[in-house]
């Protein structure tokens, strides 16, 4: 006899797992119809093609209800699902209540197929005599995706994770043997601490639309060689790829952003897997966009272009692998653990790697491949030099983050290297040498050929200015100990000048070149940002005292780079007295307020302002989850995190017995009381307010025949007030208390009995002594210089990509 469950709301689920096999089915007939519009023999018949456009449609219409459904389930705190169990909470507000709706892998599958129907839409109205070919290739991803949350076994094999799975259905535990197993269930998990910023809100949308956009761009490459129209996709696809290369990186900057303001690793980029995932394949786009152009206007390096813009969308592919198979478990911060897809996943990639090595090698000798080679001095030959650094800077990157693909595959035991960002930086700094020199004189050059002398004279100014300001920048930031971030800096300061010369031109009337100029300065001003807040920031809260934090915290920090501040007691930390003053808890987050003033030497205040790091305590896992706050100045960021603190723990008795912090206060006083007694003690009073007969205990389940009780308190001291409410509560034959600690007014309260033939209650004070130690916090602070010039020049380039793509569109219409 099967369960009935009390109080699952099941419809929502249904309604859901409805739409996703409706998604899956009209994917294939999408792709079916596509795929014979394509290779029927009479063009002219439009019916498979309008069933096509029909099923798409339909497609997005599906997704958008899964959308709904999952949303639905997560924003009402239907625990009864394991997804919003996982990843949502009540105390959750509604902006991040989104966030967990992407913070899982099906939800993140979801974001991408979502995109992508968007855009195969935007396809269906704009590609016209490419509808057909290039419409079959994104229907045929729009399947794989589809599958992707589905949710079945099919003769033993898992296809696909559902996110309308039930809890009771995805675990098992004893409490789901009873009807009303729910009401044990409190609440959700939550969501990921670090995942509880404004960027998380807005960061995966754009990142995952930039992961769908790709599929646009190689569809055009594909339809090209497969219809043996060589030569006509780049102009189509242009726009497209610009498309692409603009919002893949502009996913990826709000993820430095995201990482600089939520991280405590002090910084911006860490070359973690993850983040290498995404940075290759947009840099392998930029190369072929580079290449499409030169294609486009000399006819040479047709391979070239076909190739990047092909691999950019499988090494898209290669990255959801590589995030979502677990197999960087061991060495990414922040990858997706394995749902058992690796092989969907494999298979997705294959597809998409597999049939266009195929078509080039059937192909291959009606490409249009020009024989001759590129003048030396011509913008052409450049563009091709630079899409090959940074492809090769590409394959640098992916060995690196494929080791442990390398040793699962091998069974070889390869270390990753130990220090990740010295490792990378050695290399792609001269890559990046080698990508702002070449942004810089080949915008001197004019494409199939450049008279020599013309354009040396054309770049000598720049190139003499560009030392000149070198040397102070060198001097100004005290780099001028490592000779490769010297000729970066001078190759980024020779690309802006060389641009700017261009953009001057271009402010003169000729528009066109604007946005490659425009890119290519934030591009630059992004690498002397990058460079300089990396080389040059410095830890300030240096200790001197010798005096450590104790091994568990050595395991993670440096004690020498932490210093510990006493509540309401400056201390000097560089040019700076920072005074701890106090915490406050808004939610789940405990925000400790710090004090910075900088003095003159007159004793005047030149300085002074507060900054607010942030910290989620887990007092069960004896850790706390840090978030930094930061002061933005116009030439560098002051940037501080707690490093450590006082747990604060909810006080547990049991029949007054395991009072495991009660030698730090005195003796205890009991008080009977009732509603309106005032209890006074050494620095104030508190006044009993009202009782709770609804009282809640974290993590811990009511049955109707518990009874939890709360004493409302209202503590009076030092001119403050703060509230308190310890809480009795009778459970089965046990009777349980949960103390409250006001460390503010130096005091714990137990509600430790109900008194029923007095009609009053007893209420337990413990005081702190005089003498006890005053609250603290272990603050570290980084000085970022010039940090604004890399957050400038991410913004600089996007718009420059922007430019392009108008530009580009136009050129379009008017063929």
């Amino acid at each position: 006899m099967d369960i009935q469950f009390t109080g699952e709301h099941l419809l929502p689920g249904k309604l859901g797992q409805f739409f996703i096999v409706l998604s899956i089915g009209t994917s294939i007939l999408s792709f079916i119809s596509y795929l014979l519009a394509t290779t029927a023999k009479d063009q002219l018949d439009l019916s498979w093609q309008k069933l096509g456009r029909l099923a798409y449609r339909l497609n997005l219409a599906a997704v958008v209800g899964i959308g709904a459904c999952l949303f639905y389930i997560i924003y009402n705190h239907y625990f009864e699902y394991h997804y919003a169990w996982a990843h949502s909470s009540t105390t959750l507000p509604t902006h991040y209540i989104i966030s967990c709706f992407w913070e899982g892998q099906e939800g993140s599958f979801w974001l991408w197929t979502f995109w992508q129907g968007l855009l195969g839409c935007i396809v269906i109205a704009k590609a016209k005599t490419w509808e057909n070919s290039v419409m079959t290739v994104i229907s045929a991803s729009q399947v794989f995706l589809a599958t992707m949350i589905i949710g079945v076994e099919i003769f033993g094999a898992k296809i696909g994770s559902s996110p309308f799975v039930l809890l009771r259905e995805a675990m098992e535990a004893p409490i789901f043997s009873r009807p009303d197993y729910l009401s044990l269930i409190q609440d959700g998990n939550g969501l990921n601490p670090l995942l509880q910023n404004y960027w998380m809100v807005i960061h995966p949308p754009i990142l995952f639309l930039g992961f769908a956009s790709m599929i646009v761009p190689f569809a055009y490459a594909f339809a090209g060689l497969w219809q043996k129209r060589y030569a006509l996709w780049i102009t189509p696809a242009l726009p497209w790829a610009l498309f692409a290369v603009v919002t893949l990186g502009s996913g990826i900057i709000m993820g430095s952003f995201w990482a600089y303001e939520a991280l405590n690793f002090g910084g911006f980029w860490a070359w973690d897997p993850v983040e290498n995932a995404s940075i290759i394949p947009w840099l392998t786009l930029i190369a072929g966009v580079h290449v499409m152009l030169a294609f486009r206007n000399t006819g040479h390096s047709y391979f070239t272009a076909t190739f990047l813009v092909l691999i950019s969308f499988v090494l898209v592919l290669y990255a959801s692998f590589l995030t979502r198979s677990g197999i960087l478990g061991e060495t990414s911060v922040h990858a997706f653990t394995s749902m058992g897809m690796d092989t969907q996943l494999l298979i997705y990639l294959a597809f998409f790697l597999i049939i266009p090595i195929v078509l080039v090698i059937k192909n291959w000798k009606q490409l249009p491949i020009t024989k001759k080679d590129e003048e030396t001095y011509s913008r052409e030959f450049w563009l091709f030099i630079g899409a090959i650094v940074l492809f090769v800077s590409c394959i640098q990157i992916l060995a690196t983050t494929s080791i442990p693909v390398f040793n699962k595959i091998l069974g070889t035991d390869i270390a990753p290297p130990t220090d990740a960002i010295q490792h990378y930086n050695k290399w792609q700094i001269a890559f990046a040498f080698v990508i702002a020199a070449i942004s810089g004189f080949s915008q001197f050059l004019k494409y199939k050929k450049t008279e020599p002398r013309r354009f040396y004279i054309r770049i000598s100014v720049s190139l003499v200015v560009a030392i000149l300001l070198t040397a102070i920048v060198v001097y100004v930031a005290d780099i001028y100990g490592n000779a490769m971030y010297i000729l970066l800096t001078f190759a980024a300061i020779f690309s802006i000048l060389c641009n700017g010369n261009i953009l001057g031109e271009a402010l003169k009337g000729k528009w066109k070149l604007a946005g490659s100029a425009v890119a290519h300065i934030g591009f630059a001003m992004l690498l002397v940002g990058a460079l300089i807040a990396a080389a040059t920031n410095k830890v300030v809260s240096i200790n001197n005292t010798g005096i450590g934090f104790g091994d568990e915290f050595a395991k993670n920090n440096n004690p020498r780079e932490n210093i510990i501040l006493y509540k309401n007691e400056p201390t000097k930390m560089d040019k700076y007295l920072v005074t701890y003053l106090g915490d406050s808890t808004f939610g789940v987050n405990t925000y400790y307020k710090v004090n910075y003033q900088v003095i003159g030497e007159d004793g005047k205040i030149k300085e002074n302002f507060n900054l607010y790091p942030n910290a989620q305590q887990n007092a069960k896992m004896r850790q706390i989850i840090a978030s930094p706050d930061t002061k933005h100045y116009l030439l560098h960021d002051i940037y501080t995190h707690v490093s450590s603190v006082p747990l604060k723990e909810e006080e547990h008795h049991e029949d007054h017995e395991g009072h495991s912090d009660d030698e730090n206060y005195l003796k205890p006083v009991a008080h009977e009381v009732t509603i309106g007694d005032t209890v006074r003690f050494r620095t104030g009073y508190l006044v009993v307010k009202d009782i709770n007969k609804s009282a809640k205990i974290n993590d811990i389940a009511l049955t109707d025949k518990d009874v939890a009780i709360g004493l409302v308190l209202a503590v009076y001291s030092d001119n403050k007030t703060y509230s308190a409410e310890p809480i009795f509560l009778i459970k089965g034959n046990a009777k349980v208390d949960f103390g409250k600690k006001v460390d503010e007014a130096g005091i714990k309260v137990r509600f430790t009995n109900v008194l029923p033939d007095k009609n009053k209650m007893e209420l337990t004070l413990y005081e702190k002594p005089k003498e006890d130690k005053k609250d603290w916090i272990v603050l570290k602070a980084i000085e970022f210089p010039y940090i604004n010039l890399f957050w400038g020049g991410t913004i600089i380039m996007v718009i420059g990509f922007i430019m392009s793509i108008f530009r580009r569109s136009k050129e379009i219409k008017s063929a």
